[in-house]
């Protein structure tokens, strides 16, 4: 209802839709829409931000570990700014939305690493990622099959990997930590080939 008490009329409501309406469309066409024109239909995976649970359980699983670490489709960069709170270093998010590189941009400037982490505007199905050993996935389920086997194909054996919201659906975690929406899964590549290798020869 208006202030007041009056309640909100048939042409109250219509540009209440409206409205909403066209900021939802702006929502897409100006933040969203630009990281999604150069990739194929398939693979294309929203932005949906990560929950503070979310970031501290995928982070509890990389605790203690080096090495170079990357956030694949790094959004607002929020799980790059704590990988490098934690001590992993280099910090590297790929992400092709010109508006979230800004945003994720300006969150490291205001938690005073810039130009300590990365954000870089690349293609993560074109990157070679043979030099990192952390690697964070909070991607949808459809692209989950073709990034196990660029995964399996360039990463060392001592890497890790963790994927938030959605496992691997064909690697079996070394191990999991959170229920429900929070759940992470953590990959360790040595043993991920192990089992691939033994699938293959049974």
């Amino acid at each position: 209802g208006r202030p007041g008490g009056d309640p909100l009329g048939g042409r109250g409501l219509l540009e209440l839709a409206v409205a909403s309406g066209v900021a939802a469309w702006a929502t897409w066409a100006f933040l969203l829409a630009p990281g999604f024109r150069r990739v194929p239909l398939r693979l294309q995976v929203p932005y949906q931000p990560s929950g503070h649970q979310q970031v501290a359980n995928a982070l509890a699983l990389l605790r203690g570990r080096s090495g170079k670490t990357v956030d694949l489709g790094s959004g607002d960069g929020r799980l790059v700014v704590e990988a490098y709170k934690q001590g992993l270093s280099p910090a590297v998010g790929y992400e092709l939305n010109p508006w979230l590189l800004c945003l994720a941009n300006y969150r490291a400037w205001k938690a005073g690493y810039h130009g300590k982490v990365s954000f870089l505007k690349k293609d993560l199905w074109k990157v070679n990622l043979a030099d990192c050993y952390n690697v964070i996935v909070f991607l949808a389920p459809s692209v989950k099959p073709p990034l196990a086997a660029k995964l399996l194909a360039e990463l060392p054996d001592e890497a890790r990997v963790v994927a938030g919201r959605f496992p691997f659906p064909s690697w079996t975690p070394s191990s999991t930590l959170g229920q429900g929406l929070e759940q992470v899964w953590a990959y360790d590549m040595k043993e991920v080939r192990r089992a691939a290798q033994s699938s293959a020869e049974g």
